[in-house]
């Protein structure tokens, strides 16, 4: 397949080729072979002296559009970000080439950086502004109606708890301000790095409980032989699947939850609670909650924090970015009156990003809440109402 692949790499519209074979850089008829965002630094500041090769396709690399390109050419160029991912597979195929002897290999592509390695500071007048301001810091955040938001939010009220983190994109949950996840190692190891550390804590004596938040997918692909382990070995954690009926980070794939494979056809759903017990977690130690229903998600919580015995919360919500639950969703927001509200920034300490406070006053962008009800509930004045039918 990879072979038909790059068959098909060349002559796809994918691939671009300019070329400026009557203007030389420096002397010499040069070709720059590149992709991406890099084209776009490269044209910026090269413009029409060199010749272009811009790869859509970089995987399989379609070696007979690179011999032909380069042949052309006294010198070839290769610019990209970070690791020479083309500049190694080009030089394997005999090409002489220049890539991370001038580009560096690590920090952020940017045109100034190209300008620099290709010594045109003195030529090239058009740099970029400088500017002596103290730019505020932008962190990574969960969505706007993400339904993780509700679960990290009760989680990081217990001081008492050890949340153990894994890869997905609930892992912002460590982010301020829920500042609601201690470790994030790899997939699976929430449960696994978990049992230790519960094991030593229950050795010490020590009044703390592990809770071992994992995304739904990860728990499929990781996670349930950490259950196992610690059924077999009777460590008590909580653990908290975060339910959110889709691979998110990735890109939207279906799981085995979905009911559906990956190419859409449809497929048995594999039961968390049903899978728990199997594995020998209590009925009465499972709680399925809706995030977005804080005071239901704070007694599971609270039940799993008191909890002498393995504890498992399905945190049941679908991720606010699926789009059959953008169809199904109804056009509503919260809108915050300025009168009734206090400042007390409640709100704001979930983290949602439709949530604002400039000029003295607390905002909630229309645009962007989805009306989860999550800082409504945390609000004690009843300062935010719901626009419906928006």
């Amino acid at each position: 397949r990879l072979e038909a692949v790059e068959e098909y790499s060349y002559s796809s519209e994918l691939n671009k080729i300019e070329y400026n074979l009557n203007n030389r850089f420096k002397g010499e008829k040069t070709g720059v072979i590149t992709s991406g965002i890099s084209y776009q630094y490269a044209k910026e500041i090269l413009g029409d002296s060199v010749s272009y090769l811009k790869l859509g396709i970089t995987y399989p690399l379609c070696k007979r559009l690179v011999k032909e390109f380069a042949s052309h050419f006294e010198k070839i160029y290769v610019i990209e970000e970070n690791d020479p991912f083309l500049e190694l597979q080009i030089k394997a195929m005999g090409i002489n080439c220049i890539g991370k002897e001038i580009i560096p290999i690590c920090d952020e592509l940017n045109p100034d950086i190209i300008r620099k390695a290709f010594n045109l500071e003195k030529e090239d007048k058009s740099q970029s502004i400088q500017l002596d301001l103290a730019i505020p810091g932008r962190p990574p955040v969960l969505c706007a109606g993400c339904p993780h938001r509700g679960i990290f939010y009760e989680l990081s009220k217990k001081k008492k708890a050890i949340i153990t983190g894994d890869i997905g994109c609930y892992t912002l949950g460590m982010m301020p301000p829920l500042n609601a996840m201690d470790t994030v190692i790899c997939m699976g190891a929430s449960i696994s790095a978990g049992i230790g550390m519960q094991k030593v804590i229950d050795l010490e004596g020590r009044d703390q409980k592990v809770f071992a938040v994992i995304g739904d997918s990860t728990f499929y692909h990781s996670g349930i032989t950490g259950l196992i382990e610690a059924i077999y070995n009777n460590i008590h954690i909580a653990i908290v699947i975060l339910d959110n009926r889709i691979t998110a980070m990735t890109g939207h794939q279906d799981n085995p939850g979905t009911g559906k494979t990956l190419m859409g056809k449809e497929a048995p759903i594999v039961d968390f609670v049903e899978l728990c017990k199997s594995i020998g977690v209590k009925e009465n130690n499972i709680r399925v909650v809706s995030p977005y229903n804080l005071q239901e998600t704070r007694e599971a919580v609270d039940t799993a924090m008191n909890t002498d015995d393995i504890f498992v919360i399905v945190a049941k919500q679908p991720c606010a970015l699926i789009k059959e639950e953008i169809k199904r969703r109804k056009k509503a927001y919260y809108q915050i009156d300025p009168e009734k509200c206090k400042r007390c920034k409640s709100c704001i300490r979930t983290g949602c990003p439709a949530i604002s406070f400039e000029n003295n006053i607390m905002k909630i962008d229309p645009s962007s809440c989805i009306a989860c009800s999550v800082c409504s509930q945390l609000c004690k004045y009843g300062a935010m109402s719901l626009i419906e039918n928006a």
